[in-house]
């Protein structure tokens, strides 16, 4: 982190060290998830799937019949599956390996596979990736040239004048770790090559005082205080009527100052709120029969709870924020601690808690699927 994010590119051999030692033992490891299921997913409603091909330069969204998919050994074509974490075990286990980093930079895992010649041409991110190599070999170029103008004249993002200043072919298990604005291209060199890339989002500041703002006004619906009405008996008469009254403004600028409107701090659980919003893609199916409370504390007392995949949690002081709401404002002690826990640990053991009530956020949010056990 010191010397390398958001600064420069990293190549790390040997990432994951198993790659490297079955290998040695002559038993060379496969990536975790088959080509046959990321076509599986690929044919799912619910899939994020880009098919494109190069030579020249096309793409399609899915969902993909397997019939419409090429054959692995088929060359130029790449298959990109996002938000994989939610998809599959494996996928959020890597996921699980970057929390040296803030959760609220993670965006998600996206899964490509590709035929030999398969990549999605030159191009560059706006946000920081970990390119994970888990079968056959990719050949990536990149460089950290100014000139990041696109091709007008095709249907991706593609740089129009890229020259690369650096080389590598990445085996199973090895790592490239780029910041934003790097150019680079990968070219599959394998049938059935896949590259596993941890993004990180890095939202603009618009974007977040924006947010902010939003969930600021609405959270100003809860002050009575408000719903008094502007008075000025002191009001003169005046010559310049156009004017707003300096009156107004002295006490709007009261009230911003005594709802501290004027400090950061009361932007940031909007903030807050809005970083652990779910993809929009989530899709959360509740249990077909829930748990009355009674059996839900039972359960809690033998079972392990863990936050869903898609699920996000982010936590500001002592403070959790849960899939964009604050789910410990008004909370019991008990129930604030378990959510700091899953926040912190993103898992709660067997835990003893005093039976929660339909209103309880723990309750709510396993009856949603944001908690599975």
């Amino acid at each position: 982190m010191k010397l390398f994010w958001h600064k420069k590119p990293l190549l790390v051999r040997g990432a994951i060290p198993a790659f490297l030692l079955s290998k040695q033992l002559n038993e060379p490891l496969g990536s975790p998830i088959s080509a046959q299921d990321l076509f599986k997913i690929a044919a799912t409603d619910e899939a994020e799937a880009r098919l494109i091909y190069a030579k020249p330069w096309s793409f399609t969204e899915g969902p993909f019949k397997k019939k419409s998919l090429p054959s692995l050994e088929a060359p130029n074509w790449t298959l990109l599956l996002q938000g994989m974490e939610a998809r599959h075990p494996a996928a959020a286990k890597i996921l699980s390996w970057f929390r040296f980093i803030p959760d609220a930079r993670l965006d998600d895992l996206m899964v490509s596979i590709a035929g030999p010649g398969g990549g999605v041409g030159p191009h560059f991110d706006s946000y920081d990736v970990f390119l994970i190599q888990m079968s056959g070999r990719r050949r990536w170029r990149i460089s950290e040239q100014k000139d990041l103008s696109l091709n007008p004249k095709l249907p991706l993002k593609i740089l129009q004048n890229f020259q690369y200043e650096q080389e590598w072919d990445l085996e199973p298990g090895d790592m490239l770790y780029l910041p934003p604005h790097v150019a680079h291209d990968g070219i599959a060199l394998d049938p059935g090559c896949q590259t596993w890339s941890v993004g990180f989002r890095s939202p603009s500041y618009k974007e977040l005082l924006q947010e902010g703002l939003w969930r600021l006004a609405e959270s100003l619906e809860d002050l009575p205080e408000l719903s008094n009405r502007f008075a000025d008996p002191g009001q003169p008469a005046t010559h310049e009527a156009e004017q707003l009254p300096a009156e107004l403004i002295k006490q709007v600028r009261e009230k911003l100052k005594s709802l501290k409107l004027d400090k950061v701090d009361t932007f940031l659980p909007g903030i807050a709120a809005y970083l652990s919003e779910p993809k929009v893609q989530a899709i959360f199916h509740g249990p077909e029969n829930c748990l009355s409370p009674a059996q839900f504390a039972q359960k809690m007392s033998v079972s392990t709870l863990k936050p869903h995949p898609q699920t996000r949690l982010l936590t500001l002081e002592g403070a959790v924020f849960c899939n964009g709401d604050n789910v410990t404002a008004e909370q019991p002690d008990p129930i604030q601690q378990a959510w700091r826990t899953l926040s912190a640990k993103k898992l709660l053991g067997p835990t003893q808690i005093s039976q929660p009530n339909q209103e309880s956020s723990l309750y709510e949010a396993y009856c949603a699927a944001w908690l599975i056990f």
